[in-house]
Formats: structure tokens, C-alpha cells, sequence
């Protein structure tokens, strides 16, 4: 037996696609720059997995996402970012890094979250700026991470960390 899809935010709309990852999530309206688009008051913490979004320094540290926001896409030029970094759970959201018209896809920089994936992957975004092999910000420039808008914290500590130690060698 299946169980109907039931949805998670009336403002999204998921476009099921035959294949892995093939699946991906569409405004369901217009978004401004800067609008929040959904509040991560569902997600949980969990183990490293493709559906979880790191929350932390430590690669332990994740988030279940549990909604539909597990179709977010990658995409080396994002729409909207994951944003973590307050220390109150409670103002952890999904926010518009640029307006949004209703049916785009959302997509976000895997790596402004992520600093070592667990399952690597050959990007498809065909955008502009596409890095080819999404790895995480561990394998990527600080400028490369920077330049796509919006970058946790943590991925930020963590660049700066690989280069002071690169410059003390």
C-alpha cells in the first residue's frame, strides 16, 4: 500500500521526477530577497545522511529536514540559503537570497552548510559558475564558497582555520 504525499509548507510545491535525486522542490509563490521562506522548527538532529543539513562545526552535527525542504536542490548559483546560525534553534530558517517567482525550482550551495559531504556527487545546475564536483567547502577556495551569497559560521571558522594552518607549513 502507498501512502499519499501529504505536503509540509502550502507555500512549496514538489515536483516528483522518476530517478534518484531527480525530485525537486518549486515556490508555490513569489518570494522578495530576503524573505523567510519556511522556520526548521520540525527538523531534528540526526546522523550524516544525503536528507540532513549540517548545523555545526563537527560533522556529527546535523539536522533531519523531515519536510519537504528535503527537495531543495543543489545549485552552484542558489536562490536560498539554510540558515543556521542563530543560537536559538527557534530562529533557524530558510531565507530568499534573491526574489523568487512562483514554479522556480529552490536550490541552495551544498557547501555553504557542508564542509565534508558524505556522498559526493558531479553537479548538474548547468549554471555559469558550476564547480563540477560538489565535495563540501573543505575542497573549495574560500572565495568560491564566499562568492555564492551566504555561508555558515562554521564553514566560514573552518576556512579560516585550514588557512592559518596552510600558512604555517
Amino acid at each position: 500500500m502507498t501512502v499519499p504525499y501529504i505536503p509540509s509548507h502550502a507555500d512549496f510545491v514538489v515536483e516528483f521526477k522518476p530517478g534518484d535525486f531527480a525530485s525537486f522542490l518549486r515556490a508555490g509563490r513569489h518570494f522578495g530577497q530576503g524573505d523567510t521562506l519556511a522556520v526548521l522548527n520540525k527538523a531534528t538532529r540526526s546522523d550524516k545522511a544525503y536528507s540532513t543539513v549540517q548545523c555545526g562545526k563537527e560533522s556529527k552535527d546535523n539536522i533531519e529536514l523531515n519536510s519537504d525542504l528535503v527537495y531543495v536542490n543543489h545549485s552552484c548559483e542558489p536562490n536560498v540559503v539554510f540558515d543556521l546560525s542563530s543560537a536559538d534553534r527557534a530562529n533557524w530558517h530558510v531565507r530568499a537570497l534573491k526574489d523568487i517567482d512562483a514554479g522556480s525550482p529552490l536550490t541552495f550551495f551544498y557547501p555553504s552548510t557542508e564542509w565534508e559531504m558524505e556522498q559526493p556527487f558531479e553537479c548538474q545546475c548547468g549554471t555559469k559558475s558550476c564547480l563540477g564536483r560538489i565535495q563540501g567547502a573543505k575542497f573549495l577556495t574560500r572565495d568560491e564558497v564566499v562568492e555564492r551569497g551566504w555561508v555558515s559560521p562554521w564553514i566560514e571558522e573552518l576556512i579560516s582555520e585550514r588557512e592559518e594552518e596552510s600558512a604555517c607549513t
